[in-house]
């Protein structure tokens, strides 16, 4: 039988390129992209694309009957230095939309979903290195508390009506394809732009705050090894732990050094240094290489390496 799938949220950092990845491997009509706006140009012309308001639960429906959809990965969400300036509107995004989904689902409506969660769901009392699967959260902001919340309904929705729902804890993205979208580890996508444009970065975290981050290739990749993976092989029904590098912003301005010597770094922390200082600095992801075999490719030097060059061209 065909699949068709539905990215909702597809114009984002993580959406764009989820989107044009799975049209490369299912073909483009098999995969409608959908946001509450329009997006990149390669994203609109590559496949079908709908306006939809996730938040919205008739217009969902709508969307999967039409298109005869299988299979959602709902990457709609306000990130955390954003849901910070507006609470209510990123706690009903963040909620509302995964309510939708997860009930559309319980209906038979949908088969399987993809929805991210973050380390934003660990807090100021989590262990801080090597952060377990299952550890302490207590998150202290609006958009960890919505992603904690939402790790215990996909569990719920799992164990109670059967729901196959899959989820990972994302790291810090780093992509020179799209620009990210109001999270506290932007930093790490800004300072590439601006070494490049300028030869000097202002960060707004301090030079030695460690966070774990990711290249988004591998994001990617973990993404489409755990929705492929059979299902029986999936332990974990919250989100798994996902690893890839730590580094702060020190480390990946001598990172940058090595490619442009005149680089220069300051630093003017602001209120993100707060949302920062409550994440861990690395993460034990044993779970996720155990049962969906995960490995990450991409270290630091060569994220470096691969977003000056393609920024560059």
């Amino acid at each position: 039988m065909e699949k068709y799938i539905l990215i909702i949220g597809a114009c984002g950092q993580i959406g764009t390129e989820l989107t044009l990845t799975l049209r490369e491997r299912f073909g483009n009509e098999h995969v409608v992209a959908s946001d509450i706006r329009e997006g990149s140009e390669s994203l609109m012309n590559s496949g079908p694309f709908e306006i939809l308001d996730a938040t919205n639960y008739d217009a969902l429906e709508e969307v999967l009957a039409y298109y005869e959809i299988s299979e959602v990965y709902l990457m709609a969400a306000m990130l955390s230095a954003t849901a910070e300036k507006f609470p209510m509107r990123a706690w009903n995004l963040n909620m509302n939309s995964l309510f939708n989904v997860l009930n559309l689902a319980k209906e038979k409506k949908i088969d399987t979903i993809f929805w991210p969660s973050s380390i934003a769901v660990f807090g100021p009392n989590t262990p801080k290195e090597n952060t377990p699967q299952n550890t302490i959260m207590e998150p202290s902001t609006v958009y960890g508390i919505s992603k904690q919340s939402g790790e215990r309904w996909c569990e719920y929705y799992y164990n109670k009506f059967g729901v196959d729902v899959r989820s990972i804890r994302y790291p810090g993205l780093i992509s020179w394809k799209t620009m990210p979208g109001g999270g506290t580890t932007d930093y790490a996508v800004e300072i590439y732009h601006k070494a490049l444009n300028q030869g000097s970065y202002t960060c707004f975290l301090k030079e030695d705050t460690s966070l774990p981050m990711m290249f988004m290739d591998d994001a990617i990749k973990a993404t489409l090894q755990l929705m492929e993976a059979e299902s029986e092989s999936i332990k974990v029904r919250s989100a798994y732990n996902l690893s890839s590098m730590s580094f702060n912003p020190s480390e990946i301005a001598k990172s940058i050094q090595n490619h442009i010597p005149d680089f220069k770094i300051a630093y003017d922390p602001d209120f993100r240094q707060a949302i920062a200082d409550s994440w861990p600095s690395s993460i034990d992801d044993s779970e996720a290489q155990k049962d969906w075999n995960w490995k990450p490719e991409f270290d630091l030097d060569r994220t470096t390496e691969t977003m000056l060059e393609n920024l560059k061209s």
